[in-house]
């Protein structure tokens, strides 16, 4: 698109710079302008897709503070991304990650692709995947060290549904447990929602930008 913008522009401009230039140049101005825009959002989705996901990845692990004998659970794993990378960081303990697999959020979007994907980086001793619904996790109180999350409680519409999603993950971790989450939209609703569901240390952190959409980390630890 931000080709098609600039070439047009500059040939609207040749075939009228002579009988009318103010015009073929404002024309010119307007096109190229809008082509560069697209070539900035473009340039932003590459960056992101090929350098800035992986950069989060490895911000949300290292403040998990994992030790590496953790149970660890994804909520809205999709591809699993998040997963295999805490997965790689393990030595005894394991990680699971749950979805609803809807490939209207996310191409290829699906349990089977994790396991591939987690076969592919040598860790798939090491990760269960299961359909859950991150509104009602099929876990147990206090089954889990870590719970992770990244860009996915944001697709439930509805506040109540992502205030259910909050309870529900600090139901499943266990005392002492961290949670490290980045989400767009609504962090500051999720932080609030934490530390009234009694977690202590909840931090939220500044802006940062991925396919050009503002998002936030969030940090707690259960009492």
């Amino acid at each position: 698109r931000a080709g098609c913008a600039l070439v047009f522009g500059v040939a609207i401009w040749l075939m009228n710079r002579t009988l009318s230039p103010d015009h073929a140049l404002s024309v010119l101005l307007a096109l190229g302008i809008t082509g560069l825009i697209f070539l900035a959002i473009a340039l932003i989705m590459i960056w992101s897709s090929r350098v800035g996901k992986l950069s989060l990845r490895n911000r949300l692990l290292d403040q998990a503070k994992l030790r590496g004998d953790e149970k660890v659970l994804d909520v809205g794993c999709g591809r699993g991304l998040l997963l295999i990378g805490a997965a790689k960081r393990l030595t005894t303990g394991k990680a699971t990650g749950v979805d609803l697999w809807s490939e209207e959020d996310l191409s290829g979007n699906s349990a089977d692709s994790v396991r591939a994907n987690a076969k592919a980086e040598g860790v798939a001793d090491k990760v269960r995947v299961d359909d859950a619904d991150a509104r009602k996790l099929p876990f147990a109180n206090d089954s889990f060290d870590v719970v992770l999350s990244s860009l996915a409680i944001h697709n439930m519409d509805d506040s109540d549904d992502r205030r259910q999603a909050m309870a529900e993950i600090v139901r499943v971790l266990k005392p002492g447990g961290r949670l490290a989450l980045f989400d767009i939209l609504h962090a500051a609703e999720y932080a609030k929602e934490l530390r009234q569901l009694g977690m202590s240390d909840v931090t939220l952190s500044g802006l940062s930008f991925l396919w050009c959409m503002p998002g936030r980390t969030i940090t707690a630890t259960k009492p």
